[in-house]
């Protein structure tokens, strides 16, 4: 018998709040954190935005020595970890710190760590590498540094899909927790490459988008989209069995009920034409929860504004959805952060727990005219307050890696 998984606790680092609270009410204004890069000089450069997290300062989130051997992915992470474990009002005295776990996921590290050593290398300096060079890099350092600031000593991982990564992190820490190798899990991504090679990659593959208008670059779903903004921070959830939550009284936000996760086989970097491997991974997640598709209320699309992502995404949801396609409202939160790779399945995740507790669906801001095959409801233009039972989050990763997560109003 699967034990049952509750959502405690929550923690964001984001272009638009620093903090859940803060970036909850820059959800609810509609506010945009999208602004030209100022971490580099952009003049050879065909792409001026990004989603830049701002006002940030480590030392105020963690111990400043410790903050000092992290790079900003690293930090972005333990400081989102830390906030949803005060959220979920957890005491490690009180637990067994070998029950309690960490999964979170980077989709790449560090970038700008393999920039500045490997200039250093290229001037012949090589015994000015820093010694934390592997350390501050690699992305499964995002994990460890959780573990080590917070005393947690159960399964200790990362999951590395791309743009997937945050999602199945969530997914793998619900499955650990539900065949019970854990009764308490911090689970999501961080992520941070706004950096002259992070750009320059995604710039090369003509991902992201050269529009220098911030309220109209990332527009995912309309007919003018061309390209997704990069966007950095973290999203990190507390996770607890549902009898473990009960028994100190806590706080819970909704009940994780389904996990979805499919590989496309098709490209390596452009979903499936036919959305199959999407819609497969939805499927999944729905067929656990219990539930119709008729049932769901909410899907938060991982919406990219990418012409295929989104083409193809739709097509998806209709896929899995059938008639109740037309009647499911969806968004997509990258409209107002841009894209936070790694970590965007964190953060979505913590919209759609927000969105199951308060019954409130943000717009897609930025969106006016769908193309032709787009055409669900994407809440452009306003808001949407209606009651909110089933909440679906989808992300979709370079290499075809496909996740769906199902959340559900909590009932006794």
């Amino acid at each position: 018998m699967k034990r049952r998984v509750v959502v405690t606790g929550l923690g964001a680092v984001t272009p638009i709040g620093n903090t859940v609270p803060e970036f909850w009410q820059g959800i609810r204004e509609g506010r945009v954190g999208i602004g030209e890069i100022t971490r580099f000089d952009t003049e050879s450069f065909k792409v001026k935005l990004a989603a830049e997290v701002r006002d940030f300062d480590a030392a105020e989130r963690m111990d400043p020595k410790a903050a000092k051997r992290m790079e900003r992915f690293s930090q972005y992470a333990v400081a989102a970890a830390k906030e949803a474990f005060a959220d979920a009002d957890l005491h490690l005295e009180e637990e067994d710190p070998f029950r309690a776990g960490v999964i979170v996921g980077s989709g790449i590290g560090s970038l700008e760590t393999v920039e500045s050593e490997y200039a250093k290398i290229l001037k012949g300096n090589v015994k000015r590498v820093a010694p934390l060079m592997v350390p501050k890099m690699i992305s499964n350092m995002a994990a460890g540094n959780i573990s080590i600031q917070l005393g947690l000593r159960g399964k200790c991982t990362n999951v590395v899909t791309a743009c997937a990564s945050g999602t199945h992190c969530i997914g793998d820490a619900f499955r650990a927790i539900q065949y019970d190798d854990a009764d308490i899990m911090l689970a999501g991504g961080a992520e941070s490459c706004i950096c002259p090679t992070g750009v320059a990659g995604f710039q090369a593959l003509t991902a992201l988008t050269e529009e220098t208008d911030p309220a109209r670059a990332s527009i995912p779903f309309d007919k003018d989209r061309s390209g997704f903004v990069l966007g950095e921070g973290a999203g990190v959830v507390v996770l607890e069995e549902l009898q473990h939550a009960l028994a100190r009284g806590a706080r819970i936000y909704a009940e994780l009920v389904g996990y979805g996760a499919t590989g496309d086989a098709f490209h390596i970097t452009s979903p499936s034409e036919d959305g199959s491997g999407a819609a497969k991974a939805m499927e999944l997640a729905i067929k656990e929860g219990g539930v119709r598709p008729s049932e769901v209320d909410y899907i938060n699309a991982h919406g990219t504004a990418t012409h295929h992502n989104d083409l193809y995404e739709t097509r998806a949801i209709k896929a899995a959805f059938g008639e109740a396609a037309k009647d499911v409202v969806i968004n997509s939160t990258k409209s107002m952060i841009g894209h936070l790779l790694g970590a965007a399945g964190g953060v979505e995740f913590v919209v759609c727990a927000k969105a199951v507790e308060e019954n409130y669906i943000h717009q897609t801001v930025g969106t006016r005219e769908t193309d032709e095959e787009c055409d669900l409801n994407y809440a452009i233009g306003a808001p949407v307050e209606k009651e909110v039972r089933y909440a679906l989050t989808n992300s979709l990763g370079f290499g075809g890696h496909n996740a769906s997560l199902l959340l559900k109003k909590y009932e006794a």
